[in-house]
């Protein structure tokens, strides 16, 4: 355990020196980004256009009850049978053994 300390303290002080000796070398360092992207041709969209058209339309969807209603209970059956079927996945092994 000292030695590990001991270790972990050299090293850092080594990285605090070179630190140093980096800072005083002539260099600049800086952040670095591309610029914005624009629309392109679906600029005409703006009020719809998020990251694909009519991805995010759900106000105008058919049959949008329906849908939602049957995606609610897929995410809820789902979040219920899952752990349903590995409680008795792992009874019936340990009733095996």
């Amino acid at each position: 355990m000292a030695t590990a300390l001991g270790l972990g303290a050299r090293s850092g002080l080594r990285l605090l020196s070179a630190g140093a000796e980096a800072a005083s070398a002539t260099s600049s360092r800086a952040f670095h980004s591309t610029g914005t992207r624009r629309m392109g041709a679906h600029a005409h969209d703006e009020p719809y256009y998020v990251h694909a058209k009519h991805m995010y339309n759900l106000h105008r969807m058919k049959h949008q009850q329906l849908k939602v209603c049957l995606a609610v209970l897929a995410a809820v059956g789902t979040g219920i049978g899952v752990p349903v079927y590995a409680v008795v996945f792992q009874q019936k092994k340990t009733a095996s053994a």
